[in-house]
């Protein structure tokens, strides 16, 4: 395999295994900023779900939840990690685009580019990523295979 690549090998037998991801929860200072950054950036549709309308955002067959950190503390539907912080996420994210066309969109959508291209190793392989800081400051990686 290129680049020293080689597929994970998964213990047998184990009675579980994992399809893909669902959802992420993004833990965020202000819900709308951060929606409105991933929805001009990268493209994803906003959704409201739950008794407390909380916001989604959609992309694919995923979603990442955008949880205001402190404000639900008292919903029960809303099961959190142990620590809420904003801004200590490093998300990837697939494109088809081309790098050329990652870098254009990038800029014309105001993201500034805070490394790439560059070639990175991906759960299929070798890839080429461009990074940026949401509003929050997470690390959001857009790769192509």
């Amino acid at each position: 395999m290129p680049n020293g690549f080689r597929p994970a090998v998964g213990r047998p037998n184990v009675g579980l295994n994992v399809e893909r991801i669902d959802h992420v929860v993004l833990n965020c200072r202000d819900v709308e900023a951060t929606a409105a950054w991933y929805e001009r950036v990268l493209g994803m549709r906003r959704e409201t779900f739950g008794s407390s309308n909380r916001v989604a955002l959609r992309f694919g067959e995923q979603k990442l939840n955008l949880r205001p950190v402190g404000a639900l503390r008292d919903d029960p539907e809303w099961v959190t990690g142990s620590v809420e912080a904003a801004g200590s996420e490093d998300l990837c994210f697939i494109t088809r685009s081309s790098p050329d066309e990652v870098r254009a969109h990038l800029a014309r959508s105001g993201a500034e580019i805070v490394a790439g291209p560059v070639a990175r190793t991906g759960a299929l392989g070798p890839m080429t990523s461009h990074y940026c800081r949401d509003v929050d400051g997470n690390l959001v990686e857009i790769a192509v295979y």
